[in-house]
């Protein structure tokens, strides 16, 4: 089987998508390339179907063609069990998740091919000073942090998404309180009323984004968003050039209580948010129905940065089209009990007994 190969027309070096300019461009003499110009190389998606009921269709991506799969190669991670996509010209040595070697398989094989794919806009470059900013402020980081971590590994990685978009309509109640200070004489009195809320309403939620990748943190995922879907394009195998795709291992339909969980959660702050003149909002009762839900598969861009530090990995996450960095950081514990004591003496020493008995103590 032939393999689909970019290369450059003026110097026949391997050419690969350049985040910067948006384009395909050779690095050993600069030429640029329109997207459109490699686009016969690929055929075009097919177009998602709607599905009127009260269940989602979870018909996602389409089938790869010979010349999409040719040109794309899997490793297989013998640690985490990552199986990771490439170009073709690309070459890899450990894998973007745990950082331990990765080993070259068969051909790209078996799974879907993405509807659409947010190219980077953000380079590797961009994603150190990131992780440099994100060390900036933090007082209970170890000082000797900055100075023994290391970055491990940068990868910039096209994490596979499913996409959701539905209709929901709504029925809520809640218990509502209002609540009123005031005086009466000698006495101080609180007046509470209680009220039974009832909203009801329909809403339409689009890119609803879910990590189909069994290896990336949830809550990683979460905290990285927003992603612009509108930005999205056409997948091409070319903007795999230089970047690696993690390939799912969720499906839609086990990714669908995530999504359904996403829009309840959004229906009932945006019900609850137009009873705001209440004191207090308690909700008693709820029936959210959806409709018309459709999914899409979408390979979304992402910096992923492994890091050590005294013998422990630390896994930080750039958004490759907005540039927002997430991760924890260690913190000192010799740091956090001066910052403790530090709070707990101010606060006494702030109330007139707590100065006299820490002048009695002999601690002032």
């Amino acid at each position: 089987m032939a393999l689909l190969e970019y290369k450059c027309p003026c110097c026949s070096g391997a050419i690969e998508y350049n985040s910067n300019v948006g384009k395909m461009k050779c690095p050993y003499c600069d030429t640029e390339f329109e997207m459109e110009t490699l686009k016969e190389m690929d055929e075009a998606i097919s177009e998602d179907t709607v599905n009127d009921d009260l269940s989602w269709d979870t018909k996602a991506g389409s089938e790869w063609s010979d010349a999409d799969a040719s040109g794309m190669v899997s490793y297989e991670c013998k640690s985490c069990g990552a199986k990771i996509t490439f170009d073709s010209t690309t070459t890899a040595s450990s894998c973007p998740f745990c950082g331990n070697p990765i080993v070259m398989t068969a051909g790209f094989v078996g799974g879907l091919k993405p509807d659409f794919v947010i190219p980077f806009k953000l380079d590797k470059k961009a994603a150190k000073q990131a992780f440099n900013q994100h060390l900036q402020g933090k007082k209970l980081l170890p000082p000797v942090f900055k100075e023994q971590n290391h970055i491990d590994e940068i990868k910039g990685v096209y994490v596979p998404f499913w996409i959701f978009d539905s209709d929901a309509d709504a029925n809520m109640i809640f218990k509502g309180t209002k609540v009123r200070h005031y005086s009466s004489g000698s006495y101080d009195v609180t007046e509470t009323n209680y009220y039974r809320v009832l909203r009801s309403g329909s809403m339409s939620f689009a890119n609803i984004p879910v990590d189909g990748s069994e290896k990336m943190d949830d809550a990683l995922m979460d905290s990285v968003e927003p992603f612009d879907v509108n930005q999205g394009v056409e997948f091409q195998s070319a903007y795999l050039a230089g970047y690696c795709a993690d390939k799912y291992d969720v499906s839609p339909e086990e990714s669908v209580e995530r999504a359904n969980t996403r829009v309840r959660n959004s229906t009932e702050a945006a019900f609850r948010a137009t009873a705001s003149e209440y004191t207090t909002l308690t909700t008693e009762a709820n029936n959210i129905r959806l409709s018309k839900g459709r999914t899409r598969y979408a390979l979304l861009p992402l910096w992923i940065l492994n890091t050590t530090w005294n013998g422990e990995k630390y896994v930080f996450a750039m958004n490759g089209q907005t540039g927002k960095f997430v991760g924890n950081l260690p913190c000192d514990k010799g740091l956090y009990r001066k910052y403790l004591w530090s709070t707990v003496l101010i606060g006494t020493v702030a109330s007139g007994i707590g100065w006299f008995v820490l002048h009695l103590l002999g601690i002032l």
